[in-house]
């Protein structure tokens, strides 16, 4: 792994764009943005672990529930390339700021149309569409802080560091769905809904410093972003791109089954409501969330895993931890299932976006992560429509389903012409950036 110390990166004045800052600046940038992303994390896993026992005590179906995660998932998949492809134009700061502010405002009203809810004051049927507006509110403005994040570590590494740097990033967002459930677990016993107003002091307090001690050295770029639109965009139908594209949507999905389903399933098989669920459901969340941390920062790290370990392994293991889940029938083993979905899930993830990488030539690697980076929440699109019905008909069954798409990554992994074949060591021919200018 490059070295990530700002002390060893580039004077940023050799980096097209920008102006010199100093190693006290970039480190003290880092900080700020591994704080701001560490309350996205743990905004996004808290929802989980939360929501579903509120919304059993507020009448509200596994439908309804999925539902909010639903919308917001679809506005996130819309409006993320817009606000990457906006930071180019006017900094990376303001659409940080526009990130941050955006996630705490939903997350703060999301908490304050629950609690008049409980109060009494609203009808279900109003407070169904306004938790859905509130929580649309993060969809469309909190995308914005993840693709201008990773843009300002970018343009202060060179390409040596820039895997590196760019994988802090994950890191934080990483450790904030590790800390994210035991947050919640520790703040519900005070209130149930004490963990969304603490998440969203601490994101507006991110917002704070980032607008007043974020160094801002990015200069626009309208004249890059006006010749990328000139580029030849990577096609679906693309042989070396479809096999990434539907792995994607089928770990998406697999990983809505168990993000979405399994405080509910939890709750069902252990007839346990309230609180105590949410306590509960947060271990085993929690449990999963360290075990990916660690697969990605030490076992990947460490071992030099190659694409088709990573995806043949990942599968194998999630089949496993599934089957587990399904047969659970005491509260050790739904934690140890959790815990092996965390080490499956990333082996997968990793797998997955290297290899996707390892496909394309240099000049495609930011169309090809907006891509993969695109099927991230389809899941949560499809679960609704596909999960929520089978956990109707049976307990189990999504999680059957979610197995059998690991058995479908397994098999892709095993004997897709692209994926099996990826190689790390394979060069690619570059092509000059003139020639991408060309329509096509």
């Amino acid at each position: 792994m490059a070295d990530q110390s700002p002390d060893n990166s580039p004077n940023d004045a050799d980096l097209p764009g920008l102006k010199a800052t100093t190693p006290e600046e970039r480190r003290r940038a880092f900080g700020i943005l591994f704080v701001s992303l560490l309350s996205l994390g743990m905004g996004q896993s808290l929802f989980f672990a939360v929501l579903p026992p509120i919304a059993r005590e507020l009448g509200m179906s596994e439908f309804e529930t999925t539902m909010i995660f639903s919308l917001s998932a679809l506005l996130w998949t819309l409006t993320s390339p817009y606000w990457g492809t906006r930071s180019d134009i006017v900094g990376r700061k303001p659409i940080m700021l526009t990130g941050l502010i955006g996630f705490g405002v939903s997350t703060v009203g999301f908490a304050a149309v629950v609690m008049v809810g409980l109060w009494g004051w609203v009808s279900l049927g109003l407070m169904f569409p306004l938790l859905i507006t509130v929580r649309a509110i993060f969809g469309t403005f909190g995308s914005g802080t993840m693709p201008a994040a990773q843009a300002y570590v970018a343009d202060r590494t060179t390409r040596a560091e820039r895997a590196s740097g760019v994988a802090s990033i994950g890191a934080a967002f990483g450790m904030g769905t590790v800390i994210g459930p035991g947050f919640a677990a520790a703040l519900a016993t005070f209130h149930i809904l004490a963990p969304f107003f603490a998440v969203s002091a601490i994101a507006f307090g991110g917002a704070l410093f980032i607008w007043r001690m974020l160094p801002e050295r990015t200069t626009p770029k309208q004249k890059v972003a006006d010749r990328q639109k000139q580029r030849r965009r990577l096609k679906l139908s693309d042989g070396r791109v479809a096999p990434w594209l539907m792995l994607g949507v089928v770990l998406s999905l697999a990983q809505s089954i168990t993000m979405q389903l399994v405080a509910f399933y939890y709750m069902d098989t252990f007839n346990m409501q309230g609180d105590e669920a949410t306590q509960f459901v947060s271990v085993g969340l929690m449990a999963m969330a360290m075990a990916t941390i660690f697969t990605q920062m030490v076992l990947i790290q460490r071992f030099d895993l190659s694409v088709q370990f990573l995806l043949r392994v990942g599968a194998a293991v999630m089949i496993a931890s599934f089957g587990i889940l399904i047969a659970a029938n005491a509260y050790g083993l739904f934690v140890t299932s959790l815990a092996l979905a965390g080490v499956g899930f990333g082996f997968l993830r990793a797998g997955l976006s290297a290899g996707a990488s390892l496909s394309v030539s240099p000049r495609d690697q930011g169309a090809i992560a907006g891509l993969i980076g695109g099927t991230a929440a389809t899941g949560h699109i499809i679960n609704p429509l596909v999960g929520i019905p089978l956990y109707y008909f049976m307990h189990q069954a999504p999680f059957i389903l979610a197995a059998g798409l690991m058995v479908i990554i397994l098999l892709m992994a095993l004997f897709h012409p692209v994926v099996s074949k990826v190689n790390a060591n394979a060069s690619m021919d570059d092509e000059e950036d003139e020639g991408d200018l060309h329509p096509h």
